[in-house]
């Protein structure tokens, strides 16, 4: 860079390049990061506590979008608590200024909290139509006045008899009573109007991890595979022999350093603790070393030369590490089972892969799979490709992770059902896990039936398909039971339907007369994107159903902000996005958002009907004395 300037924020527009100091700072700016590596606290956006590492955006040839480059982008009004490895000596970063203002994210929040998502509730629309009802024949009631000003005077007199001035400050005192009952309770909400819309919930979304379930998960096991197939559960990674299933588990992650502790995503982090390494920084000659790992009792130490972190959408991440000496280097990715699976070579994938899976996930365990390849450690590990390290790897084995259902999950979950409102998981877990927890937590209940709905799209090979695999008797062979295809819509048949992302997706493009077929049905929503949880709201919507949506993450937002009732069980800013923000940590606030919701429409009903009818009276009664008093007025002028 040829010249270095301090300037104002508000002087900052797209195309500066900024430098960031090693202490960071508070971003007031969109930025893409350009050079080195930043430790970021979104909780402001996304309402994740856990902070991001976000690493420099790649040399690729595409046009930059901040949605599909989230880890590379620094959104305005984060706080920046590390900048590492994009300056000369390893401080600070570079970034590039995207966007200011209102075209921020912070900004699009702050727009969707200026100008709300228009309610579209039939009460509302009732009343007003009933009052426009009433000033139209009390304006035009007395048109036929022979004096035109007289004709006005009095319409506008008959208007204000026959539209009740104090109804909306009557409507209003059922709401504003429930939403103090609702403070007390710790239940806070930004938009009041909302408090009605509560009373007709008919049916509730809920994310699985860290709504359902607790937000800390247990090392369960490991198991590897081999030319053999998998090999015995290893309870403890501890016991693992030195080798690339235990450098995996040490390196794949975005796990860093601040202040001497190592901080990241809770998954990841017991992923670490569990195989006894050391966390260091550390540099070797000649290349940037974020972080260097040391097992206890050995000498020999890897250090992480780049990482492709986590994404939603491509379900995996991936790291490139040298050896201290740098005489070799390995490639590590991390994800979903079945993603993993297909950026492996197949030879190396057990033939028990899909029975392993199901065999795990169908206990409520979260499996995640690890893969590991050679790279070439001549060439530039700063700038290779993503997709180049993530294609002919070596297919590792299956970690396996215990995640348990809240207590109050299946209280709340019996509740729900007797009240007459529709419960949904939408989780981006599989499936089998997901039934498992739905199960546990009483959404599908032990003499129902699943039926996992398959749908896939066309290809060049074969035209799209769909069916319905039934789970009988409790078997985990899913995929070689009975095919259901007769009756599976009509009422009365104990069932639930289970569905994917990638079948929803297909399901959403080549089957749109099935599918609101199924969304009648299904219960369980998994490996969902974020995108697909607001689709999924919103297609809920178009079959007249009052959608609520419960969540607690960043990838919940879109569906908390699409949802009729959006309740946020974090208690950072980002919980603005949701009407209702709860500070209790679990699903209970449901029950009661619903109930203090229904009781607030009835006192809102009762009071519109109360003034509506009064004000109806009052009106009838001023037309016909004004219809009477000129007789009257006749009959004494006769007379006298």
């Amino acid at each position: 860079f040829s010249e270095e300037e301090c300037v104002s924020s508000e002087d900052l527009v797209p195309g500066d390049c900024l430098i960031i100091p090693q202490e960071g700072l508070l971003l007031p700016c969109d930025a893409a990061l350009l050079a080195g590596e930043c430790l970021v606290n979104e909780s402001m956006l996304t309402g994740e506590s856990v902070p991001v590492l976000k690493t420099s955006l790649p040399a690729v040839d595409r046009k930059y979008s901040s949605d599909s480059e989230r880890r590379h982008t620094l959104f305005c009004g984060t706080q920046l608590i590390q900048a590492k490895g994009g300056r000369p000596g390893g401080a600070g970063a570079v970034a590039v200024v995207t966007s200011t203002g209102f075209f921020t994210a912070k900004g699009n929040l702050v727009s969707s909290i200026l100008y709300p998502q228009p309610i579209d509730f039939r009460f509302y629309k009732d009343a007003f139509k009933f009052l426009f009802i009433l000033g139209f024949f009390g304006k035009n009631f007395l048109i036929s006045e022979a004096v035109m000003f007289v004709s006005l005077y009095k319409s506008l007199d008959i208007v204000t008899i026959a539209v009740p001035p104090a109804l909306p400050a009557a409507i209003t005192a059922g709401t504003i009573y429930a939403q103090n009952r609702l403070k007390s309770e710790g239940v806070f909400c930004i938009s009041p109007p909302r408090i009605n819309v509560c009373g007709k919930v008919s049916l509730f979304c809920f994310d699985k991890t860290g709504t359902l379930t607790e937000d800390g998960l247990d090392v369960w096991g490991v198991v590897e595979a081999g030319p053999a197939g998998f090999s015995e559960l290893v309870p403890d990674p501890q016991q693992l022999p030195a080798g690339p299933m235990l450098s995996g588990l040490a390196c794949c992650h975005t796990v860093t350093l601040l202040r001497g502790q190592p901080i990241g995503d809770p998954l990841e982090l017991m992923m670490v603790e569990s195989t006894d390494v050391h966390t260091l920084d550390a540099d070797l000659p000649g290349v940037y070393c974020p972080r260097l790992f040391r097992r206890q009792g050995q000498s020999q130490a890897v250090a992480i030369v780049g990482r492709f972190p986590f994404s939603s959408a491509l379900q995996r991440m991936s790291v490139v590490t040298v050896d201290r000496g740098g005489r070799s280097a390995l490639a590590f990715i991390k994800g979903a089972p079945e993603m993993v699976a297909s950026l492996c070579r197949p030879e190396t994938v057990p033939s028990q892969f899909a029975s392993e899976l199901r065999n795990f996930s169908s206990e409520g365990l979260r499996v995640l799979a690890l893969g590991c390849k050679t790279v070439d450690v001549n060439s530039d590990l700063k700038t290779i490709e993503r997709e180049e390290v993530e294609k002919d790897m070596q297919f590792l084995g299956f970690l396996m992770m215990k995640n348990q259902v809240k207590k109050e999950s299946g209280e709340v979950i019996n509740i729900l059902t007797a009240a007459q409102v529709r419960n949904v998981m939408v989780t981006g877990d599989n499936i089998l896990t997901a039934v498992s927890v739905a199960k546990s937590c009483g959404m599908v209940a032990p003499e129902e039936k699943v039926i996992y709905v398959i749908a896939n799209p066309h290809t060049a090979r074969s035209m799209p398909t769909l069916k319905f695999s039934l789970q009988d008797g409790g078997s985990a062979a899913a995929h070689s039971s009975e095919v259901v295809t007769q009756n599976l819509y009509q009422g009365g048949f104990g069932y639930h339907l289970a569905i994917n992302g990638k079948s929803f997706a297909a399901l959403c493009d080549y089957f749109p007369d099935d599918l609101p077929k199924v969304l009648m049905r299904a219960t369980v929503f998994a490996r969902m994107s974020p995108d697909q949880k607001t689709q999924l709201v919103k297609e809920l919507q178009k079959l007249n159903y009052r959608v609520g949506m419960c969540g607690d993450g960043a990838n919940d937002c879109g569906a908390l902000r699409a949802a009729d009732v959006g309740v946020s069980l974090s208690e950072a800013e980002a919980s603005v996005a949701s009407p209702f923000t709860s500070k209790t940590q679990n699903i209970s606030c449901v029950p009661l958002l619903i109930r203090e919701g229904r009781c607030s429409l009835v006192t809102s009903f009762s009071l519109f009907r109360y003034m509506a009818l009064y004000s109806l009276i009052q009106f009838i009664s001023v037309i016909i004395l004004s219809t009477v008093s000129p007789l009257y007025h006749n009959c004494e002028s006769s007379e006298t």
